[in-house]
């Protein structure tokens, strides 16, 4: 009959398993993912930005533009149109979903690299890994929000000035 390990046996191998988990790599893997958590809360706070300055900007062209419209179209109407779709590109710019974001990693990846190989890595190398690739995808996020905030930006000053031009076409200047 095959002997089985005595219970304190098989919690010893249990215990080897994890004497190679380094708190403080668990610690660094762990504000990592909180990183990367943040920035993708990051992007959809900007996309609900985008969406905020879309009613804005239709409400305040509603408002203004037709007010301003009523006497004809002189040159700040024009600008105020032009503003408004040079907003209305920045805008597509922000929403439009070609971006290349990573916060995620691929499950089947994970398994061939980390389990499945002649050696299967531990949770330190694991952890210290995914780590670094995690502030990688973070560097490669961040070109895109970048371009995306100063998008947002400029979509906003925009705004400002459309505003500007229809209050001075009703104005009359």
């Amino acid at each position: 009959m095959a002997e089985r390990p005595s219970g304190g046996e098989s919690n010893g191998i249990a215990a080897g398993s994890f004497a190679d988990d380094d708190p403080r790599l668990a610690f660094i893997y762990q504000e990592a993912v909180r990183g990367l958590t943040q920035q993708q809360n990051l992007v959809e706070n900007m996309s609900t930005r985008a969406g905020s300055l879309i009613f804005a900007t239709a409400f305040a062209n509603s408002l203004l533009g037709g007010a301003a419209l009523a006497n004809g179209l002189g040159l700040w109407d024009w600008i105020a149109v032009a503003l408004l779709f040079a907003i209305g590109g920045l805008i597509v710019f922000m929403l439009w979903p070609y971006h290349q974001y990573t916060f995620r990693f691929d499950p089947e990846e994970l398994l061939h690299q980390y389990v499945d190989g002649d050696r299967p890595a531990t949770m330190s190398a694991m952890r210290r890994a995914l780590a670094l690739r995690i502030k990688a995808d973070m560097a490669s996020n961040w070109r895109i929000i970048q371009r995306l905030r100063v998008a947002l930006q400029i979509a906003l000053f925009f705004l400002l000035f459309d505003i500007l031009a229809w209050l001075l076409a009703i104005a009359g200047v």
